[in-house]
Parts: C-alpha cells; structure tokens; sequence
C-alpha cells in the first residue's frame, strides 16, 4: 500500500515529527539513485514512516519494545510483524520483536509483498546491504544466490525493493530498526513477493526450510491486515485471518487472500513463513497482539488491521485442535436448509433464500459437504473445502450443485426430491500431514494436492469401503487425478481434517464419494 494513498494509517510522518536535515539528505540520494554503490540500498522511507534521526529512532523502537508485555517462548521459529507507520503499528510490531530480546540469530530472512512493481516472482535483494539511520544491514549474499537455485519462482533481483521517491518500497525497511535494536548484528535476506498464489508460496517456504535447517536464522513475514473498512468490520475480517493463522490452515488462507474473502496485503509472506516454519518443526501459532489504526487516531472510519504473531515449536499433544459442535435444533436446522435449496433448484433453478438464523455458529465460516442418496445410493455429493461462506449459506450452495452440478450424475428431477436422503458433513480447518502414519482411518478425511490437480474424500468413506490407511491413501492420489503413488512424491501435499458428519436417515449402503 502506497505511503501516499494510506495517509494516517501507513503514511507520512507528517506533525508527528518533523523532517530533520538527514531526511532530506536520505530521501534526495534515494530520488536520484534508487540504490547506493555496490548495491548498498538507501533508506527509502526515513522520515515518512519512521524518524529519521538515529537517536529518535533508537528511542522510539526502544520505548515500543519496553511496553510490549510478552511471555517467553523457547522455540521461536518465525514472526508476523506489520509495515505501517511506526506511530500507528509500531505498537503492535514490538509484541513480536520484544520475543527476540536475548536471543541470537546470525542470519534473519523478511518476507514481504511488493506494493508498487508487478511481479510474477520471488525477488532475493541481489545487493550487498540495506540502510537505515541504525547503520547498514549486510545481506547474505551466498545464502540468497543458494535459495535463488532452489527454484524457478525465486530470482535474484533488485525489482521490487524500490527506493524512487514516494514509491519507495517500504515493506522489509520498516522490520529493519526493530531487528537492529533487537539483534544488533545478523546478515539480511531481503524477499519481496509478488506472485502470492499457494504455489509460489510453497515454492519459497519449502526452499527456506532446506536451506535454513540447523542454523540460527529468524524468518519475519512482514504484512498488515485489512485496510479501510469501518472500525467493527475490520476487527471482524481481520479475526477470521487472525484465527485461520492460530488454527495453522494455509491452504484455505492461501486461497482465501487470492479470493479477497480475507485480506492481508502480505498474505503470501504469511503463508510461506508458515510453510516454512512448520517444516522448521514449529506447530503452534499464537497471536501476541491485534489492534487497527482507529485504536491510534481515535477515527474509526477507514481503519488498518496490524497483527503480532509467533510461530514456535510446542510438544505434539499442546498443538491446537478443533472443537466444533453443533446442537441437535443447529443440526436440523442446517438439513432444513439443504431440503430447502435443493428443491428450490431443482423446481425453480435459483438458489434459495436463506432466512437470518437465530444461531451464531450458523454464521461461522465453515467448508462443508452435501452428499444426496437415493433408494441408499449415492446421487451427488459437493463442497467448499475451504471456509468462504458462513455455514448456513455454505450449506444452501454446496446442496444445490450437489443435486445439479455434480458431473458424475445427471441431475436431479423434481420427480426424485421425495427419494433423496442428506447427510451434511461440516469440515475442520485443513492441517498440513507432516507424517502419514498420523492419520486415522474412520476420523481423518484426506485432500490430496500436487499443482493444479486435487482430490478429496471424506473421513466416512474409508470406513464404508473398508479400506487401511494406504489404500486410503492411493483412493485420494487416484481421485485428484493422480499416479496412485503420487502421496509418497515430494511435490505433493496431503492436508488431513475431520468432519461433524449428520444426515436425516440411517447409513445407506456403501457408495464412493
């Protein structure tokens, strides 16, 4: 985001400080060069998002550092820091950086989005450092030629950490002072991202992973959240983010920032940061600290969301678990729901208005499942994987295509609604499988990934067929159009989750999914 068009909640320094003469020096060498000799990057933003005297900065940082109360915690593998203004996110980035205090990491990897160039890539900074008032911060240079060879989604490149004026790219500078009064020394690995799909997500975060094994190397993804909603609805959107990252599913956040259903403008940074950090060993997520800018200026009109989060290494049995439930009248409630959609559809080929439910958790967002059978057979079965609707509507679509869409079966006629029987399956979030002998035939439903191709089957299946966890396996590699074997290859994903299966009459006779 611009520094320009964000105004008070990422921009200019403004009546908060004045611009000292350093500035002035600083901002004039980043409009004439763009980078410095040797590939020594200028600060592009001193004086617009931070102080530009040296001894100001210090300060500054150091009094957002002493009043940021964070609890220890042993095995930090990454942060989430935000990239605005120090006077308006500052506050929230130093519950991060006050967990390095005592620490020491030789080597610190910022990911960050790129605001102002169109990228289709990783950008590794190919300079020899970046500069802020604090001093000069040398980039590892052999470390970013050996990630830019892991991949051919990651270069080494200048684009993307700009230094022209207004435009400066501000995303990585601003992490830079916190880690300098933090750290002191450690060399730099500068990404700016711009392609953010889930593949060059991954691309980036399974790279770092090798590389970085083993070493004292910190990785900082470096993003805000939501940006210009009213006060209450940028809480709300940033807490489904906030909670997506906390129950560590980054597929559905991956797809969910690419979709604009979630918003962080660093949402790729996040993603790769988890990947990351989750083959580093860490399975815990925890939020330190969300607030907005409306919490700064007291306008709580077009407002910032801005995240502290730590990534980190727990014992298996504290990782986080869902504990969804539904009551039996939230249960009818929902296959009232499918009926309703389903012969609305089906008789008259729109989607069925759904009246307001007098139910909260109905209002959560939930990847859910409709499966029809008929006289004990399976007629259709559709679904979100991912939470992108509140369930209640989630549930009303996924039935409708489910009658009609579902390619396998022609669809529904008027004649068959008597006929039809529903079983609703409402999904977990989606859990990356670290190891496979973790999954739980009869508990665990499976999403088999490798590029484009994918496949799915739910927890239920493999119990109706009879099959042992390696059949199970080689059954989702064949379903998402893959090479039966194709679980045990390194390109693939597997992202287990379990399900909150009920339906209208007893289990029908066994059917495949």
């Amino acid at each position: 985001m611009s520094p320009v068009v964000a105004g008070r909640a990422e921009g200019r320094w403004g009546g908060l400080a004045r611009y000292s003469r350093l500035a002035a020096v600083v901002l004039l060498a980043a409009f004439a060069s763009g980078a410095g000799p040797a590939g020594i990057r200028p600060a592009g933003v001193a004086g617009a998002f931070y102080p530009a005297d040296a001894t100001e900065l210090a300060a500054m940082v150091d009094g957002f550092l002493a009043k940021a109360d964070v609890a220890a915690i042993p095995d930090l593998v990454a942060i989430v820091s935000p990239h605005a203004g120090y006077p308006y996110s500052g506050g929230v980035a130093a519950y991060s950086y006050a967990l390095l205090k005592g620490r020491q990491y030789s080597r610190v990897v910022v990911i960050a989005p790129s605001h102002y160039e169109a990228l289709d890539f990783a950008s590794v900074y190919e300079g020899s450092a970046y500069t802020t008032p604090l001093g000069q911060v040398p980039v590892d240079r052999e470390f970013a030629a050996k990630l830019a060879r892991k991949s051919p989604l990651i270069r080494l490149s200048s684009a993307g950490h700009t230094v022209s004026g207004e435009r400066s790219e501000h995303a990585i500078e601003v992490e830079l002072p916190f880690l300098q009064r933090t750290l002191g020394k450690f060399q730099l690995v500068p990404i700016i991202m711009g392609d953010q799909s889930y593949e060059a997500c991954r691309a980036l975060g399974v790279a770092l992973a090798g590389l970085v094994r083993g070493t004292p190397t910190l990785i900082v993804a470096s993003s805000d959240l939501s940006h210009y909603h009213p006060y209450a609805d940028a809480v709300r959107i940033d807490h489904k983010t906030l909670k997506a990252i906390e129950e560590w599913d980054y597929l559905s956040m991956a797809r969910n920032f690419q979709a604009q259903i979630w918003e962080a403008c660093g949402g790729g940074p996040i993603v790769a940061a988890m990947i990351a950090a989750e083959r580093l060993g860490a399975n815990r997520a925890e939020v330190l600290k969300y607030a907005n800018s409306g919490d700064v200026t007291g306008d709580r009109s077009r407002v910032v969301g801005y995240g502290a989060v730590a990534f980190f290494k727990t014992p298996k049995q504290q990782a986080s678990s869902d504990s969804f439930t539904l009551t039996a009248a939230e249960k009818q409630e929902l296959l009232e729901i499918a009926r309703q959609s389903v012969g609305t559809a089906v008789k008259e080929h729109r989607l069925w208005e759904v009246p307001a439910s007098q139910s909260p958790v109905l209002m959560q967002e939930r990847g859910a499942f409709v499966t029809l059978k008929e006289h004990g057979e399976l007629r259709g079965c559709i679904g979100y994987v991912s939470p992108m609707k509140p369930l209640a509507l989630t549930v009303r679509d996924v039935a409708a295509f489910a009658a009609l869409k579902d390619s396998r079966f022609r669809p529904v006629t008027p004649d068959e609604l008597g006929q039809l029987r529903y079983e609703i399956s409402v999904m977990s979030p989606l859990r990356h499988v670290m190891d496979i002998t973790g999954i739980e035939v009869g508990r665990h439903g499976l999403v088999m990934k490798n590029g484009e191709r994918e496949g799915l089957l739910l927890p239920q299946v493999p119990v109706e067929q009879k099959w042992d966890r390696a059949t199970f396996l080689v059954e989702t590699c064949l379903k998402a159009g893959l090479p039966e074997t194709a679980w045990k290859n390194p390109e693939t994903d597997i992202f287990e989750f379990t399900s909150l299966v009920f339906g209208d009459s007893p289990p029908a006779s066994p059917a495949r999914h």
